[in-house]
């Protein structure tokens, strides 16, 4: 019998540091073989993410792009992970898009920041103020429960309205604000860098969510330059997002200069307070997968996979 899990249900069991824990032991596990596959009808997109982790199981995302919807008072994206067993093929659960999505995002950003970020960071910048900051915000609050947080975002009447609901602070000035964090979160749908590397400060970890197309970037040359550069996955960042694909074609970083993705944990660390560290979250389906996974897992009863 297949499981539907539904956002509101799912949500009940599940946290932030037990994500980051089963996302770990998922990449103990052989690499995942991930494709894609987009069909269009102008203005429309269907997406499908799929992924095979051998030990886990099969995810399959798919997810529908209408942007007229929100003109009929409906969602502007749909969609459901369909998982399936790894020994029999099985339909295992179906687990709503949006709880999937939620949770992988901030998730990856959060592994990455427990191994990167100083332990002791007690100031956190989010810049942006959409629904993938709220999620951040819950996120790093689980890791960091001593750090203050402010908010940055290019209309200040969003930012200051999403500072007042969580009782956080609101910053005016970008880079004075990146200049006083410990970690910069970083979730916006810029195509032009908006944090600079002259703002960064020694012992700084810089997280970069946004980006998602070959022209797209959140962090300007200089930030990359200054940083020890890491990434989720060096199959669905490298050549794909311009966050470091537009750097690395016109020289400015080389391949080596990208340390580890989370399939490395032996060079994924900081080695010093004073180094800034900076993240790409590319958000593959393998981590679908794994955090459906985790959701299921928890749904059941059972206990998640511990780093």
């Amino acid at each position: 019998m297949t499981t539907m899990i539904s956002f509101e249900d799912g949500e009940r069991n599940l946290d932030w540091l037990g994500l980051t824990e089963a996302l770990a032991a998922g990449h103990r596990l052989p690499r995942a073989e991930i494709a894609d596959v987009f069909l269009y009808r102008d203005p429309d997109t269907l997406l499908n993410r799929s992924a095979w982790i051998d030990g886990l199981g099969i995810a399959v995302k798919a997810a529908t792009v209408f942007p007229r919807n929100p003109d009929k008072g409906l969602p502007m994206v749909g969609g459901a992970v369909n998982l399936f067993d790894d020994a029999t093929g099985g339909l295992t659960a179906i687990v709503d898009f949006h709880l999937v999505t939620k949770w992988k995002t901030a998730g990856d950003s959060l592994l990455a920041a427990r191994r990167l970020a100083r332990p002791d960071s007690r100031r956190i910048l989010i810049v942006g103020a959409g629904t993938v900051a709220a999620s951040l915000h819950q996120a790093y609050s689980a890791a960091f429960p001593q750090a203050g947080f402010a908010v940055w975002n290019r209309s200040p009447d969003k930012a200051r309205a999403f500072a007042d609901e969580r009782g956080i602070d609101f910053a005016p000035d970008l880079a004075e604000a990146v200049a006083g964090a410990d970690i910069v979160t970083c979730a916006t749908m810029s195509t032009d860098p908006v944090i600079h590397g002259e703002w960064l400060q020694p012992g700084t970890h810089l997280d970069l969510i946004g980006a998602y197309r070959p022209d797209m970037r959140e962090a300007d040359d200089d930030a990359l330059i200054r940083s020890r550069v890491f990434v989720d996955s060096y199959a669905t960042t490298l050549g794909h997002i311009g966050e470091l694909k537009i750097p690395l074609e016109i020289g400015t970083i080389r391949r080596e200069d990208v340390i580890a993705d989370y399939y490395e944990p032996d060079l994924f660390r900081r080695e010093t307070d004073q180094e800034i560290t900076l993240f790409k979250n590319g958000g593959g389906a393998h981590l679908d997968l794994m955090t459906a996974r985790f959701i299921l897992d928890r749904w059941q009863g059972g206990e998640p996979a511990r780093d």
